[in-house]
């Protein structure tokens, strides 16, 4: 018999937080007590799991008394605050906000490409960018059998990346446009600016705060985390990052350069076969990933690779998941998961 843990969700009434409660009921993840934490605000509302009803307790560092795993998705600043207080009482914290990822201390891992990281914590262990994530599973089966020299990426992110405020928005715009009204815009590109746009009808080049290289925060998580997961500090990585207007479901144009010369269909035997990948590629058929098709699916999608016309190196890929799920939820599960098998926990 799997051994039983006690786990706390931190920020369970969230878009993320939502997915992680589903996904501990599908993949049968061995639960001895639940406990769900909010702000004090939200303390004492009820939420439901696995056919029972359970109160929310506001989070503290108190609440975490007892608890094996903490799953964060609370905002950065919660974490910062109550993840070493998690760490006191005995839990280990598995993070989704930014705040730990390039800690040097903290562990940043997908699974299936630096699950041996998961050995070196202390007490935390970070979840990384939804967009990152999708990228090294696809990018980390072709760098063990070619090297990788360059990525460069360009990502078309869904509005659920921005939480339900802004999932709402391009529901209401959508419907203002269609009724000929002015439409309003108060999430996107980032909520704390000063400056709104319509994302219905509509695409953004800005996700998160611009930094002083001219990048966005987005981006620059995109270029160090890429270099931290897959332990290449001198990689070669750029990255522009959109909001486009879809629900769910996260896309990217990737470009890579490899080490070794290769041909197309190596590429296709590589990703085959790769854990946690599904290769979707017949353009004669015009099969290729695309996010209304991805939603609630546990793959990271890979299609209309191509090999580079100026490059003997050159790879172009186009890569699809559902960023709550993959590029959150799931993989924060997943890391549990292995911990579980690893004897980590």
């Amino acid at each position: 018999m799997a051994k039983q843990l006690t786990v706390a969700i931190v920020g369970a009434t969230g878009a993320v937080g939502t997915k992680m409660k589903e996904q501990l009921l599908k993949r049968n993840f061995p639960i001895k007590d639940i406990k769900f934490l909010a702000s004090a605000r939200s303390a004492g509302k009820e939420i439901e799991f696995g056919g029972k009803t359970y109160k929310i307790e506001e989070a503290t560092p108190e609440a975490f008394e007892g608890v094996d795993v903490a799953l964060f998705s609370a905002g950065g600043s919660v974490s910062a605050k109550l993840a070493p207080e998690a760490v006191k009482k005995g839990a280990v914290v598995i993070d989704n906000t930014s705040h730990f990822r390039m800690d040097p201390d903290v562990p940043l891992v997908v699974p299936e490409v630096n699950r041996e990281d998961l050995k070196k914590h202390n007490g935390i262990i970070a979840n990384p960018n939804c967009s990152t994530i999708q990228m090294v599973v696809a990018l980390q089966p072709i760098r063990e059998k070619l090297g990788l020299k360059r990525v460069i990426v360009s990502t078309y992110q869904a509005v659920s990346g921005s939480g339900m405020s802004a999932i709402e928005e391009l529901r209401v715009q959508s419907g203002e446009w269609e009724k000929g009204k002015n439409v309003e815009a108060n999430v996107l590109p980032v909520k704390s600016e000063p400056k709104h746009y319509p994302i219905a009808r509509n695409v953004i080049p800005q996700i998160d705060v611009f930094t002083e290289n001219g990048y966005t925060k987005e981006e620059m998580k995109m270029i160090n985390e890429t270099k931290k997961i897959m332990h290449l500090p001198d990689l070669e990585v750029a990255a522009t990052c959109v909001r486009v207007p879809v629900v769910a479901g996260h896309s990217e144009s990737v470009y890579i350069e490899v080490e070794k010369e290769a041909s197309l269909q190596e590429l296709f035997d590589i990703l085959k076969d790769a854990p946690g990948v599904v290769l979707q590629d017949d353009i004669n058929n015009q099969v290729y990933p695309m996010p209304i098709f991805v939603e609630d699916e546990d793959p990271v999608y890979v299609g209309r690779i191509r090999k580079d016309l100026n490059h003997p190196k050159g790879f172009h890929l186009w890569i699809v998941a559902d960023n709550l799920l993959k590029g959150a939820a799931l993989n924060s599960i997943q890391i549990a998961e292995a911990m579980l098998e690893d004897n980590l926990l």
